[in-house]
């Protein structure tokens, strides 16, 4: 039997990053993946969702200059979109597969083993992996389960893939629908619905149950993404319950009830089911091998289980479903297993972001959370329209908004940005905010003019009461304000 210090099950970007981690420590290591190495992270995941996000993103801003250009509106070619997200796809999986081809003959060599097949574990030590006829089981000192994930199916929908799909089946249509309804109004189905309204070609449809779109976010945020939704075409079903969904004469029929008791009936091309992701965890292991799991994925410490060799990370966990989650998770876990981490597994310093329109991108609490945990901030908003870069980009919709504790200290508790090169905006602080550091060092940094980042500092010159622009002069666009016990005051200086 084949001994190894780590046998990694799962070759997506937790598993991925656990593997590269070892080597670092020496560890001769097995990664196990039933499929090709990058897992839907890359393949139907993050990576092909965003290439189809930027396309989307360029046709909707040509379509909005178009009087510019002194031309009419031009066709979108779906094959040609598919093809790009298809190129975008095996860039990266090639990319990777060649890594682990030169990794196999580098230093790395006698570390380093690459088998496909599918694995479960017979123990706590003992893991089989059956590829085809072939069947091996080998011997792991640790192990780290890193499956992922895969669409959550609702049993009374007639998904096929074909006419009622959910994400996974978006990578075979044949054309862009006429029409298409998105079942789920979170963070995937929102991004859909700007996706497929960008292209121009399909009215969507968004079922969202409650009284607005992504009901985790601030209500700031909410208004711009809703509006630029609806502008774009989008039919927002609020305050709606989905009863009834059916495939009639190869269309979907779907009836909704509203709070106030009516209900009615439409009829698109396609639907789209977007209610959340369930862990992979089917046939893993062996039911002696006992390993804890909660209604969301396995249950963890740390990243560690019930078993005290056997780690969870990624997707399989109930923490947050993000790649770079998944990343920093893998490492750790690794760390934990072979040497002391330099810190704590930690969560309020990842930085997010929403493909929306506009791009959301966010650190820390936003002021839901700061509200439902009863924390006094400070907070600060300014509008992109005082922002040079955005000014000369031609496209000023969008703010910062920056929250400090209440108290002299100001340390920095979250920042959003809504925006233009809103992602590459809040990096500094989520430094910050992972040193538990106040909103000095941001006031000294010195940024290039023009950037958007110019506008985060000074959202922190507003709150330390020496700002460029005075609040108090363009209200509207600036605002600097103390939220104590849920009531907003202005900040004098």
């Amino acid at each position: 039997m084949e001994k190894f210090d780590l046998v990694i099950i799962g070759a997506g970007p937790a598993g991925y990053a656990a593997a590269m981690r070892a080597l670092d420590f020496k560890k001769r290591t097995l990664l196990i993946e039933k499929n090709r190495v990058g897992g839907a992270g890359v393949t139907n995941g993050a990576l092909s969702s965003k290439t189809w996000w930027e396309l989307s993103r360029e046709a909707s801003a040509f379509r909005k200059n178009l009087k510019r250009y002194n031309i009419q509106e031009p066709s979108v070619s779906f094959k040609e979109i598919q093809n790009e997200v298809r190129k975008a796809v095996a860039e990266r999986l090639n990319l990777l597969e060649e890594h682990m081809r030169e990794l196999n003959v580098s230093a790395y060599s006698n570390l380093l083993s690459h088998k496909l097949g599918h694995a479960r574990l017979l123990s706590s030590h003992e893991v089989e992996i059956i590829n085809g006829g072939r069947r091996e089981v080998v011997y792991a000192e640790n192990i780290i389960l890193a499956t992922g994930s895969r669409p959550r199916y609702l049993p009374e929908l007639p998904i096929d893939e074909k006419i009622v799909l959910t994400s996974e089946g978006i990578e075979d249509l044949e054309d862009f629908p006429e029409s298409m309804v998105i079942v789920g109004a979170g963070v995937i189905g929102c991004e859909y619905a700007t996706i497929f309204s960008g292209f121009g070609r399909t009215k969507v449809h968004l079922i969202d149950k409650g009284d607005r779109i992504l009901p985790f976010e601030d209500e700031d945020v909410v208004r711009i993404v809703e509006r630029n939704m609806e502008n774009n075409g989008v039919l927002i079903h609020r305050n709606s319950r989905l009863m009834e969904m059916k495939i009639v004469n190869g269309r979907v029929e779907y009836l909704l009830e509203y709070t106030d008791g009516s209900r009615n009936t439409f009829n698109v091309e396609k639907a789209l089911v977007s209610v959340g992701r369930v862990a992979n965890i089917e046939e893993l292991w062996d039911d002696k091998v006992g390993i804890n799991i909660t209604k969301r994925g396995i249950d963890n410490n740390d990243t560690q289980t019930n078993i005290a060799n056997i780690y969870a990370v990624g997707d399989l966990t109930a923490d947050i479903s993000l790649v770079n989650v998944g990343e920093l998770e893998g490492r750790y876990a690794v760390e934990r297993i072979f040497g002391k981490p330099d810190r704590k597994l930690v969560y309020e310093n990842i930085s997010t972001i929403m493909f929306l329109s506009p791009e959301v991108a966010g650190v820390g609490m936003n002021e839901t959370h700061a509200k439902e945990k009863g924390i006094d901030y400070k907070v600060v908003t300014l509008e992109y329209s005082t922002i040079s870069r955005a000014i000369a980009k031609r496209n000023t919709q969008g703010f910062i908004k920056l929250l400090v504790t209440c108290d002299d200290h100001m340390k920095i508790l979250g920042m959003k940005v809504v925006g233009l090169h809103a992602s590459s905006a809040i990096q500094a602080v989520a430094v910050l905010i992972s040193m538990d550091k106040g909103i000095e060092e941001l006031a000294e940094c010195v940024h290039p003019h023009p950037s958007i980042t110019e506008g985060i500092q000074e959202c922190v010159r507003m709150l330390m009461g020496k700002s460029l622009l005075k609040p108090a002069a363009l209200r509207g666009r600036l605002s600097c304000r103390a939220c104590v016990k849920g009531i907003y005051s202005d900040i004098e200086f």
